[in-house]
């Protein structure tokens, strides 16, 4: 970094810069004339910025990058870059507090440093630069709120991309967990009949060792497919675990659920699995257990009760459904 120089011996026009444009720049510059200019060769740190407090820092030459640090989550945000005429550090200036962001040189730059006691004279004595200060934190709080905004959508599209199973694309056992229990009170609060089917696709194990994984994982995508196209939009079907799946029937009473769980037997019979079709359907069969919501049963006994019932129809010989 090279030596400082003063305001008063740069050649850079006051009206240039934003803060101070439609002001009385004689009076500005008279309050200015003490403030340093820093020359910060390329990619070097602006220093003083914890030396000196809070500070404002001006662009005059050059560009600056900002990394805005978030000390709450422990991370960085995209870097700004600051161009001539700009300004960094307002907010550190508001709150009295040295900035936590990383100012750094893209270019050789000349920064004017204006101190926070200074920046409030210039506020005190110029409704100018008080108006155009307001104009620019109005900015900086629009721009944080649009960021902040993103941040949401992006936060919000991978958490529904935590809550799918990778293979199936069905809801996966940790949307189960959060959702499952809010339906079953929802139901209960609405006196509304509701309906599970625990399903299980058939001899899955053996499937595997005779035909590898690739091909059971893609009996189980198949599996997926063949259920999620016999449900209502607001029926919900999620992968349990390994080859189980668990289906969300809201206002279903027990005899509609049973309904619906022949019509998924039947689809999951008429899936092909072989594309070159050698072997004759069923490709793959799965054994379906059917629970009805009962007053004042949690969400826990509801799967328990379907599990139970999908044991019977192993139980009774697969390729069934039961109650």
């Amino acid at each position: 970094m090279e030596p400082f120089t003063t305001f008063g011996a740069s050649a850079y026009p006051v009206d240039d810069i934003q803060l101070f444009q439609g002001t009385a720049l004689a009076q500005v510059a008279a309050l200015l004339a003490p403030c340093e200019v820093m020359c910060v060769t390329a990619g070097q740190p602006v220093l003083g910025q914890r030396e000196n407090g809070a500070c404002l820092y001006i662009v005059l030459r050059g560009a600056l990058n900002v990394t805005h640090a978030d000390l709450h989550a422990g991370q960085t945000d995209a870097a700004t870059s600051i161009l001539p005429g700009e300004c960094a550090g307002e907010l550190s200036v508001l709150d009295g507090e040295a900035s936590s962001d990383h100012i750094h040189a893209l270019q050789d730059s000349d920064v004017l440093v204006i101190p926070a006691d200074t920046l409030w004279k210039l506020v005190d004595e110029s409704n100018g630069v008080a108006r155009n200060l307001l104009r620019l934190l109005s900015f900086r709080i629009r721009a944080a709120n649009a960021q902040l905004r993103r941040r949401q959508k992006v936060g919000e599209f991978y958490r529904q991309l935590s809550m799918v199973d990778g293979l199936t694309g069905l809801h996966n056992r940790a949307w189960l967990n959060d959702n499952l229990p809010s339906i079953v009170e929802n139901a209960h609060a609405a006196s509304s009949p509701m309906s599970l089917i625990m399903i299980d696709i058939d001899h899955f194990k053996r499937f595997n060792d005779e035909h590898g994984h690739v091909t059971g994982d893609h009996a189980l995508q198949i599996a997926a497919k063949a259920i999620r196209s016999c449900l209502r939009p607001t029926d919900f079907a999620a992968r349990f675990g390994g080859e189980e799946l668990l289906v969300i029937l809201p206002s279903s009473s027990q005899k509609t659920a049973l309904l619906v769980a022949q019509r998924l037997r039947d689809s999951v019979r008429q899936s092909v699995v072989f594309s070159e079709m050698r072997r004759p359907l069923p490709h793959i069969t799965a054994s379906f257990g059917v629970a009805t919501l009962e007053p004042g049963q949690h969400a826990e006994e509801l799967v328990s009760a379907a599990d139970a019932a999908l044991y019977r129809a192993k139980e009774d010989g697969r390729d069934r459904v039961a109650l």
